[in-house]
């Protein structure tokens, strides 16, 4: 290379990453995953509980395109599948009350067809009970028994973190070692509010299992209020979008507000500045 021509590329190289540094914000969110915006019905469960149709109207009208149930109001599926479809709304997976053991016995087939009329693929166990290294390993069996058990019906098991699978085991972090002991057919739902609270990577996880992220919760920590209204804490949401975007089989942004559980005030907060947040 020429001293000319090397003048000439390391000035535009430097072009080039000056370009990089004052590019709006809004031209690199247009890099980030375009996904349905759902919110984790546990936010909004006395709301809920009271006044389903009202509630999804009123959730409908924030501007989120579907629910993640935690139960279901003593609601029968083909009545919940009506009310969604009345509204707009998708069914973004559901949180299954009783945790893993339902799904072990003559439950299952119950959440199978509950779930197949509801228009849900997606069957999710909420933090488990195991406390050892051994527990842990037992626990990614059973769940990879289930996922195989459900494989047929065209469903799927995952599984999402609150903030034990963070602190480390007999030197181990629990959701690592629970997800590499299961079967890749177990997804992953991370909740990247606990993630950072309890001292985890929300990144680091999202990056060491790419392809097995189907849904996140999109939770925010406030490690001064202990608050967790999206865009109101720590979480870097660009650097997590950043990686979110190289996860083939993502589906939905879930948000969830589970301090002030304010009702659907809170949630519409949470959407506001989550699509803030989306917009750059």
């Amino acid at each position: 290379m020429s001293q000319f021509t090397r003048r000439e590329f390391i000035g535009a190289a430097s072009a080039g990453a000056a370009a990089l540094m004052t590019t709006p914000s809004s031209l690199l969110a247009a890099a980030y995953k375009k996904l349905p915006i759902g919110v984790q019905l546990y936010s909004v469960r006395s709301d809920f509980n009271r006044d389903v149709p009202g509630t999804l109207a009123a959730i409908k009208k924030i501007g989120y395109d579907g629910v993640e149930f935690a139960g279901y109001a003593n609601k029968t599926a083909a009545d919940l599948k009506k009310m969604l479809d009345d509204n707009g709304l998708k069914a973004a997976g559901s949180h299954i009350q009783g945790g893993l053991p339902k799904l072990q016995g003559d439950g299952l087939q119950q959440e199978v067809d509950f779930n197949k009329t509801l228009g849900n693929d997606r069957l999710i166990i909420a933090m488990g009970n195991a406390r050892t290294v051994d527990q842990w390993n037992k626990m990614a069996d059973d769940f990879s028994a289930v996922a195989a058990k459900l494989k047929p019906f065209g469903l799927r098991i995952g599984y999402h973190n609150h903030t034990a699978e963070f602190t480390a085991v007999d030197g181990q972090i629990p959701e690592y070692l629970f997800f590499d002991k299961a079967s890749p057919d177990v997804f992953v739902q991370l909740d990247v509010g606990h993630c950072l609270h309890a001292g985890g990577d929300p990144v680091a996880v999202i990056k060491k299992y790419p392809t097995r992220l189907v849904s996140t919760h999109i939770k925010d920590w406030n490690p001064t209020t202990r608050g967790d209204i999206v865009g109101e804490g720590s979480v870097k949401w660009p650097d997590v979008l950043a990686a979110c975007a190289s996860c083939p089989n993502l589906q939905w942004y879930t948000i969830e507000e589970e301090v002030t559980m304010s009702g659907l005030g809170s949630i519409e907060k949470c959407f506001t500045n989550w699509t803030k947040i989306l917009a750059g």
